[in-house]
């Protein structure tokens, strides 16, 4: 071992040696550890609906495919009235179903055949979720079928009446909540624009039933006359044309003889419709106005196929 090695070792064990005193003089025992803090769990607030100012009436409904509308528009963030004629107990039921789900509803009863519950029906939905910002035109009867929808074998005392029946609430009605919706949804008035869908059918291209075929082709005109007046008011209005759908408007029977010619061979399901509806009501439908949307399991417009 060298000199320079040697004085290096004594150096090093110098300075052990110290510590080594130094720790003696504190006190045996390592040093503590210092004591943490246990980490305390936050908590974490329950996701919160997002603020929406979407208010959507929907005609007729507390069944069928308005029913399914309703529960999920609910859950989209829309404030949803539901309007009914005489149903009650079933549309507070879909009040109930949108409101556990942590939406905002109410039930108005207003027969869209009488132009001052078309009024009363605006008002209140407007008293009680906000400005109206969109429309469902889902409303309607089927009326007569069979020998008393025909032309030559009804009777003419009573033909023609069974058949206004049937226009009032089906054409007259849509066009009075149209009428209410955009004065208060046109740009031009203060409003902050809005969207219209119809729900119209199939059967206005197949003509039956008679009088309900009637009223669904007086539905799309309707429509293509009101495309260019409502756009002026940042206003757009579609259709959707069901085919066969499970709701109690179309019986069993109905439906079984009618499966054969549908492609898909079933019957729709009410929320398949409602989808079609929410889309055409969405902001991803921007550009859409004027559309007629077949949703029919593959069967074509008019088609007997």
């Amino acid at each position: 071992m060298d000199n320079s090695q040697l004085i290096t070792g004594m150096v090093c064990g110098a300075v052990a040696m110290a510590a080594f005193n130094k720790w003696q003089q504190a006190g045996a025992g390592p040093e503590p550890h210092p004591v943490v803090a246990p980490i305390q769990a936050t908590a974490v607030p329950p996701p919160q609906a997002k603020p929406t100012s979407k208010v959507c009436v929907v005609t007729g409904g507390s069944r069928g495919i308005g029913a399914a509308l309703c529960v999920m528009l609910g859950r989209e963030g829309y404030r949803v009235c539901v309007n009914y004629r005489s149903q009650r107990e079933k549309a507070e039921q879909v009040v109930a179903d949108i409101c556990n789900a942590g939406g905002k509803a109410v039930a108005v009863q207003a027969d869209v055949a009488i132009e001052a519950d078309v009024k009363k029906l605006f008002a209140e939905a407007e008293a009680a979720l906000g400005p109206i910002t969109h429309l469902v035109n889902n409303a309607a009867v089927i009326g007569p079928r069979g020998p008393e929808g025909s032309l030559l074998e009804a009777d003419p005392a009573t033909q023609l009446q069974a058949i206004l029946d049937v226009m009032k609430p089906n054409v007259l009605g849509a066009f009075a909540c149209c009428r209410e919706a955009a004065a208060r949804m046109s740009t031009q008035k203060g409003g902050s624009g809005g969207a219209i869908v119809n729900v119209s059918s199939g059967s206005a291209f197949m003509g039956t039933p008679m009088p309900y075929g009637m009223s669904k082709g007086a539905m799309n005109s309707m429509q293509a006359g009101l495309v260019p007046e409502l756009a002026e008011h940042g206003i757009r209005i579609n259709s959707v044309s069901p085919g066969m759908t499970k709701t109690d408007m179309v019986s069993d029977a109905v439906l079984a003889s009618n499966v054969g010619k549908i492609p898909m061979k079933r019957g729709g399901e009410p929320n398949e419709i409602a989808a079609v509806i929410s889309f055409l009501l969405s902001d991803a439908a921007s550009y859409c106005s004027g559309a007629n949307v077949r949703v029919g399991g593959g069967r074509p417009m008019g088609g007997s196929q």
